[in-house]
């Protein structure tokens, strides 16, 4: 077996098959958990109000949105929930998959 980073264990076999893209995958998964985390704070951030003097308006909730996407892509890439680790296995795990019906 190989581990990768945060106790991901991926069988070698992953590894030996050229149809398997490692990148690609790692770059899925991220994409993947920065789009849940700033659903997820933006869920958060809906009951907040910044009406006041400086606040609120429809530029402030088009702000607030860019804001919490590039949010999470920062929690993405420091991997802190391990939502990024849980996709990737399962994105190799469908390309081995495919690219063994493809050889068999």
């Amino acid at each position: 077996m190989q581990v990768l980073t945060n106790n991901t264990i991926i069988p070698n076999s992953f590894s030996k098959t050229p149809s398997v893209d490692m990148d690609k995958a790692k770059e899925s998964a991220e994409a993947f958990e920065a789009f849940f985390m700033s659903r997820m704070m933006e869920s958060m951030f809906e009951g907040v109000s910044t009406d006041g003097m400086f606040g609120g308006g429809h530029a402030e909730k088009m702000y607030r949105s860019l804001l919490l996407d590039e949010y999470g892509k920062e929690m993405a890439k420091v991997g802190s929930i391990g939502v990024k680790d849980y996709v990737m296995q399962a994105i190799l795990q469908m390309q081995e998959a495919a690219s063994s019906e493809n050889i068999g």
